[in-house]
């Protein structure tokens, strides 16, 4: 987990601050789980083939 998202987590739960906790847990389990994009396409974004 990034330095800069432990910081906000950890400010949220000292604040108890659940709406923060709630976003910051979602955005956490998001870029978590996403797909890892590697494609051709992805890698060479204009279209050009080479």
């Amino acid at each position: 987990m990034p330095q800069w998202l432990c910081n906000q987590l950890m400010r949220a739960f000292q604040k108890k601050d659940r709406r923060q906790i709630r976003l910051l847990n979602d955005c956490w389990f998001y870029y978590r789980t996403r797909p890892d994009h590697t494609d051709a396409k992805d890698q060479n974004p204009m279209g050009i083939i080479p």
